[in-house]
C-alpha cells in the first residue's frame, strides 16, 4: 500500500502563521511570508493577534525559526507586528531567523522608519515682526524689479510700435473701462450727496449756503473723486487681473507662452496697464460729474440753491489747477494698480487657494498704495502751494 507523502516543496511553502509560544512572553512566527499569500496571511495574522492575551510591557519574543521564506511583504508584516506591539508598551526581539532574512527585516525597518519631527518653539513678537518686515521687504524689491521689467518691456514696445497689442488695450478698455462705468458713476453720486447733506447744516447755521459748492465741487474734483475711483478699479480690474494671470500660472498657460516665443509682460502686462492708464482719467472726469450732480441735487433739496447758481459758482469754486491735480494722479494710480495685480498673479505658486491668496492681497496692497501716494501728493502739494 503506498502511504501519501508531502511533497518537501510543499512543506517549505506552507502558509504563514503565528501562535502563541512555550511561554506568554513568546510567540512564533513559520511557514512562508511571501507576497501571493500576503492578504489572507495579513487578515489571519490580525485575528491571532487579537485573541491572544499578550503582556502589556516587558519584553516580547518571537521565534522565528519556523519561517522558511520571506520576501519583502513577509518582512512588511514582520515588521508591522514588532510596530504595532512596541505601541502597546511592548519590547519586541526576534530569535532564530535566519541571516538574511534578518538583513531584509533590517532593511524594511530602516526605510519605513519615520524621521522624529522637532517641534518648533512658538516665535515671539520680535520674530514674528521681523520675519513679517523681511518678507515685506522682499515683495517690494520684488514688485520694484517687476516695475523695471515692465518698463524695459514698455521702452521695447515704443521703439517697435508693432508689438504694441491694440487689440488687447481696447478689449482691456472696454472691461475696466467702460464696464466700470455705472458702479463708479453711481457710489461717486452717492458720495456727491453725502458730501454736501453733511455740510448743508453747518453752512445754513452761518448763511453760507452757496459754498457748499466750493466744499462739494474741490473735494470731488481735487481729492474724493480720483481716490474713490481708484479703490473701485483696485477691487475689480486689479483683482481680476490677479485672478486672470494666477489662473494661466496654474494651467501652465504663462510658460507655454514663453515655449512658443511670446513674453508674457508684452501679452499679459503692457495692454492691461496702458488701458488701464487711458481708462482712468477718463473715469474719474466721470465721477467729477457724477459727484457734482448728486452735491447738486442735494443742495437744491436742503440749500434752495439752484442748479443755474450752482453751476455759476462752480467757475470760481474750482480753479484748473485743483482740476488738473485730481485728473493727474489718476495715471499714477493706474499704473499702480495695474503692476500690482499683475505681479500678485504672477506670484501663484501653482494651487487654487494660491490664486485666491494672491488676488486678495493684489486687492489689499493696490488700495495702501494708493491711499499712501495720494497722502505724498497731498504733502508734496502743499509743500508747493499748490
Amino acid at each position: 500500500m503506498n502511504v501519501p507523502t508531502t511533497p518537501r516543496h510543499a512543506i517549505t511553502q506552507a502558509a504563514a502563521d503565528i501562535h502563541p509560544g512555550a511561554t506568554p512572553r513568546e510567540l512564533r512566527c513559520e511557514g512562508a511570508w511571501l507576497l501571493r499569500s500576503a492578504a489572507q496571511t495579513n487578515i489571519r495574522i490580525e485575528a491571532c493577534l487579537g485573541a491572544l492575551a499578550l503582556p502589556a510591557e516587558g519584553e516580547l519574543l518571537i521565534d522565528a525559526q519556523a519561517v522558511t521564506a520571506l520576501d519583502t511583504s513577509g518582512a512588511w508584516l514582520l515588521h508591522r507586528i514588532r510596530r504595532d506591539l512596541e505601541l502597546g508598551g511592548c519590547t519586541v526581539r526576534f530569535t532564530g531567523l535566519r541571516p538574511e532574512f534578518e538583513a531584509l527585516l533590517r532593511l524594511i525597518a530602516a526605510r519605513t522608519a519615520q524621521p522624529a519631527i522637532a517641534s518648533l518653539p512658538t516665535p515671539g513678537v520680535l520674530a514674528r515682526f521681523g520675519r513679517n518686515a523681511w518678507e515685506g521687504l522682499l515683495g517690494a524689491l520684488g514688485l520694484l524689479s517687476f516695475l523695471g521689467a515692465s518698463a524695459t518691456a514698455l521702452m521695447r514696445a515704443l521703439m517697435q510700435p508693432r508689438r504694441i497689442r491694440w487689440r488687447s488695450i481696447l478689449y482691456n478698455l472696454q472691461t475696466a473701462g467702460v464696464a466700470a462705468l455705472p458702479i463708479t458713476g453711481l457710489l461717486s453720486f452717492l458720495l456727491g450727496i453725502v458730501i454736501a447733506y453733511q455740510g448743508a447744516e453747518q453752512l445754513r447755521r452761518v448763511g453760507a449756503n452757496i459754498y457748499i459748492v466750493d466744499l462739494v465741487g474741490l473735494s470731488m474734483v481735487r481729492e474724493l473723486s480720483p481716490l474713490i475711483t481708484a479703490i473701485i478699479v483696485a477691487g475689480r480690474s486689479g483683482s481680476a487681473y490677479a485672478a486672470q494671470i494666477g489662473t494661466m500660472k496654474v494651467t501652465e498657460e504663462v510658460d507655454a507662452l514663453r515655449t512658443i516665443g511670446i513674453g508674457p509682460l508684452d501679452l499679459l502686462v503692457l495692454p492691461k496697464v496702458l488701458a488701464l492708464v487711458i481708462a482712468l482719467p477718463l473715469l474719474t472726469l466721470y465721477t467729477d460729474i457724477m459727484g457734482v450732480i448728486g452735491g447738486m441735487v442735494m443742495a437744491r433739496a436742503q440749500l434752495d440753491v439752484s442748479f443755474a447758481t450752482f453751476v455759476d459758482r462752480l467757475d470760481d469754486a474750482i480753479s484748473l489747477t485743483s482740476f488738473l491735480i485730481g485728473i493727474g494722479k489718476a495715471p499714477v494710480f493706474a499704473v499702480i494698480i495695474a503692476l500690482v495685480g499683475c505681479y500678485q498673479g504672477f506670484q501663484v505658486n501653482g494651487s487654487a487657494e494660491s490664486v485666491g491668496h494672491q488676488t486678495t492681497k493684489s486687492v489689499v496692497q493696490s488700495i495702501f498704495l494708493v491711499i499712501l501716494v495720494d497722502a505724498l501728493f497731498s504733502i508734496a502739494f502743499s509743500w508747493l502751494k499748490l
